[in-house]
């Protein structure tokens, strides 16, 4: 495992040199990680740099290779969903902005190397007015606390956003609402989708740096988090917005009176740890100083259950069993993330039943 973390570290970074043990990678071993951790195009960018220093075999070449081009395909596709749902709400005259997802991707060196998901979409709407337009669409579409599946297309999947994201903690809940109101519309800007076709609406960095530490907690609780989501923050704190606002006097303290305030502060330590420790991430870049024994946490968690938890033990045929096995497994973070922790058995049954009535 530790020459898997090295040789992600020269894939990140291409001032380092090659790591002594990439000779040693079995790299149809490796194929496996980093699916599970969804980083196969930044594992294979990195492959490309390194050429035949490797000295792969040309089947494991094809491999990856093969994998790489699908996840290029499907990074086409989104973009263009991308611009196509944009032209949608356009024409509706809803304003609104990309979250994560293909959002991030626009940071990579690569574009269309990042691990695709759905499309999220944060739209600036009443909730009603559009959850009613789209039931009349598509009336048994899934809705739950924060956003709406919309069909639309047949080849991408895409969620509607009415808040960024949620605590399972009530007050801290509130507070991330009386944050994101707080925002208005003004953290939206425009960047560049790839091979010039045209603009998208999405995050500024000082909003992103918050938000996605959201995100990633989130799942961390509900249902575990893999290296992607991590890989997406540390194109995000490197990229030209970041280093920008990191070299201005004043920006990290100010970043940390709100992660104090949304009790996000001990976590942001964490995945500090994670930046530094595994992803190789300069200090000048860090947001928070490390927390060693909560990053260590995280990390085992990551490595454990990869991608969304996908390839944790928890059972995905059996709701029940599930619900209680999600309790027992965040009781051992009572410790670390009191609030977080003792307040998702109690949110998740609040929204089971929100969901009935909805």
């Amino acid at each position: 495992m530790k020459g898997h973390i090295l040789f992600l570290q020269y894939c990140l970074d291409d001032s380092k040199p090659l790591p002594a043990s990439a000779n040693a990678i079995d790299w149809m071993e490796m194929i496996d990680w980093a699916e599970k951790q969804a980083i196969v195009g930044v594992i294979y960018e990195g492959m490309l740099r390194a050429g035949k220093a490797l000295g792969m075999p040309f089947d494991a070449l094809m491999e990856w290779t093969g994998y790489a081009q699908q996840i290029e395909v499907q990074n086409k596709i989104l973009y263009k969903r991308c611009e196509d749902l944009g032209a949608t709400f356009i024409d509706k005259g809803i304003a609104w902005c990309l979250l994560k997802g293909q959002g991030n991707a626009l940071l990579y060196p690569n574009p269309f190397l990042r691990t695709s998901g759905d499309i999220d979409a944060l739209i600036f709407e009443d909730r009603k007015t559009t959850v009613a337009s789209i039931r009349r669409q598509y009336p048994q579409v899934h809705e739950n606390f924060i956003h709406i599946d919309y069909p639309i297309f047949d080849d991408a999947c895409v969620e509607i956003h009415f808040w960024p994201s949620y605590s399972n903690n009530p007050i801290l809940n509130r507070r991330i609402r009386k944050w994101f109101k707080a925002q208005g519309s003004g953290f939206v800007v425009y960047k560049e989708l790839p091979e010039g076709k045209g603009e998208i609406p999405v995050p500024t960095f000082e909003f992103n740096v918050v938000y996605q530490l959201m995100h990633i907690m989130h799942h961390f609780f509900d249902e575990g988090i893999g290296l992607r989501q991590f890989v997406d923050y540390y194109y995000l704190l490197k990229s030209e917005d970041g280093s920008k606002k990191l070299r201005s006097q004043g920006f990290r303290a100010k970043v940390t009176e709100v992660l104090k305030w949304l009790n996000l502060y001990q976590f942001a330590g964490a995945v500090m740890y994670i930046q530094k420790e595994v992803l190789g991430l300069d200090e000048r870049y860090l947001i928070v100083e490390p927390d060693e024994w909560r990053g260590k946490t995280l990390l085992e968690e990551i490595l454990k259950g990869g991608n969304f938890g996908r390839s944790s033990k928890l059972d995905q045929n059996s709701t029940v069993r599930k619900y209680f096995q999600k309790i027992w497994r965040n009781m051992h973070f009572v410790r670390q993330y009191p609030a977080e922790a003792l307040c998702e058995p109690v949110f998740r049954t609040w929204h089971f039943f929100w969901r009935i009535g909805v």
